[in-house]
């Protein structure tokens, strides 16, 4: 039997129920209202931890890399050339220079072997399309130094620039090897016979020493404008034609 008491507890129980009003779709949608909208992830965002998480697919990355480093040389110096600045000209994450040439000595090292290539090429041709005697081969080369020298002065600088390559690379090796060998052409076109760079007469040794002093002195000078004086005070006299009597055999090597 139930006593006064439990009368009482039961009609606050019923009050207390009758005062929780169902939370309807209108409430909701309050709430809702309300909270902060959500900012949405950058499209950069997104591509950076594509980029982490996703290996690189781009068959000409490797070149598109080394044409994206020329760039920055040419407008930025080669001290303005790092690994991050050639992935913000390529459009690509910043790992991945480092993912194909490990540092920027790396990346470095390649670009001046192509350089070489290019230079050495150049050398080659102009041998080629010189008149028939070996004197106007060896001045054509030379011209063609300094010419590239001229046209290509940032890659000419990277390629003789020994602290930040690193000529152990197979490919900056074999390149350099290749472009002394046609300098040491115009050395064997003057004294009229072959020469073994892997074994060289102490005269040999000296004429290439001094025919490589002399023009790549030149072309040094003539990048930093030191020529000019020179030429000013030889009125109608060109580089070339300053190079080329520069060149000249004097009469005891003659």
């Amino acid at each position: 039997m139930a006593g006064p008491n439990a009368s009482k507890l039961a009609d606050s129980s019923r009050a207390r129920s009758g005062a929780r009003k169902p939370v309807g779709k209108s409430a909701v949608a309050a709430k809702t209202a309300g909270a902060a909208p959500k900012k949405p992830r950058s499209s950069a965002a997104s591509a950076q931890k594509a980029d982490r998480g996703t290996p690189y697919h781009h068959g000409d990355l490797h070149e598109a890399l080394l044409k994206a480093a020329k760039r920055v040389a040419d407008r930025e110096g080669i001290n303005g050339l790092t690994l991050r600045a050639v992935a913000r000209e390529a459009g690509v994450s910043h790992a991945a220079p480092a993912h194909h040439f490990g540092d920027v000595t790396g990346l470095l090292s390649e670009l001046a072997a192509i350089g070489f290539q290019k230079f050495s090429a150049a050398l080659g041709e102009a041998a080629c399309g010189a008149g028939p005697d070996a004197l106007s081969a060896a001045r054509a080369r030379a011209s063609a130094y300094v010419a590239f020298a001229r046209d290509n002065p940032c890659m000419f600088q990277l390629m003789f620039r020994a602290e930040r390559l690193d000529h152990t690379r197979p490919i900056l090796n074999e390149a350099s090897k290749a472009a002394f060998a046609k300098l040491a052409g115009i050395v064997a076109a003057q004294r009229h016979e072959d020469i073994a760079l892997d074994h060289l007469t102490i005269e040999q040794a000296a004429d290439v020493a001094r025919i490589w002093s002399q023009v790549h002195g030149f072309a040094m000078l003539y990048l930093d404008g030191r020529l000019q004086h020179i030429l000013d005070a030889t009125p109608g006299v060109t580089a070339e034609e300053l190079l080329a009597a520069m060149l000249k055999p004097t009469p005891a090597c003659q």
